[in-house]
């Protein structure tokens, strides 16, 4: 599957900073911070329908669950559930994660080249705002050609409201995607170890022990006086 860098007409709506850096399914190439140290299970409100909340427990070590909005867009929240069900996103990587913009995944190989095995969707713009949390589909050049990748904003970038598809928001667990790993592509990608549906009951995996904190001067002193402690010849 084909897919291009960026369409000429979202770039239009990109702020300088950012141009060339909208979520994307990409081409192919030629030739060829700190997590919290405690994990909460999440809960739902009682006012909301389970069959609309999506986990992603993510190896970073905690569950996020996102709101779905079927009411705006409810092919893609369709697709997402659908694929979610069949096990498509348990261990797919975030390839993508651009500080102070947004984290994308979604893509089976791992490089921004890939989908599911579904035909695109068409696209359900609508007046969500892509704001922090807010998790919207990526596309190619072409409106109509969301398929199984998506984004997680970090921050707001409202220029990219009613040009991509937005279908749900983090409302818990937030923390554990600011702990993704940045970079284009990160090179120790965070990794979705699981994602469910809320109304289907699935527990958690064992998520991994954060890691321990680190002291660069107390590091550094200890070196010092292991140094001096050595034997002079």
């Amino acid at each position: 599957m084909i897919r291009l860098l960026l369409a000429a007409a979202a770039l239009a709506f990109a702020s300088p900073a950012l141009a060339g850096q909208l979520p994307h399914e990409s081409a192919p190439k030629a030739d060829a911070g700190k997590a919290p140290p405690t994990v909460v299970a999440t809960s739902p409100s009682p006012l909301m329908d389970p069959e609309n909340i999506l986990y992603l427990d993510l190896s970073t070590g905690g569950r996020v669950a996102i709101l779905l909005r079927p009411q705006v867009a409810p092919a893609h929240v369709e697709r997402i559930k659908t694929l979610t069900r069949r096990g498509f996103y348990d261990g797919i990587l975030f390839h993508r994660v651009i500080d102070g913009f947004m984290a994308q995944t979604g893509d089976p190989k791992g490089t921004g080249e890939g989908g599911s095995d579904l035909p695109d969707l068409k696209a359900e713009f609508n007046d969500l705002p892509h704001v922090r949390g807010t998790v919207s589909m990526a596309r190619t050049q072409d409106p109509d050609s969301a398929n199984s990748q998506f984004f997680i904003m970090f921050q707001p970038l409202l220029r990219l409201d009613r040009t991509y598809t937005v279908f749900g928001r983090v409302f818990s667990g937030m923390q554990w995607v600011d702990a993704i790993e940045r970079g284009e592509p990160p090179a120790n990608p965070s990794r979705i170890l699981q994602a469910s549906i809320a109304a289907d009951n699935k527990a958690p995996p064992a998520f991994p022990a954060p890691k321990a904190a680190t002291d660069p001067v107390a590091e550094e002193a200890a070196k010092l006086l292991q140094q001096a402690q050595q034997p002079k010849n």
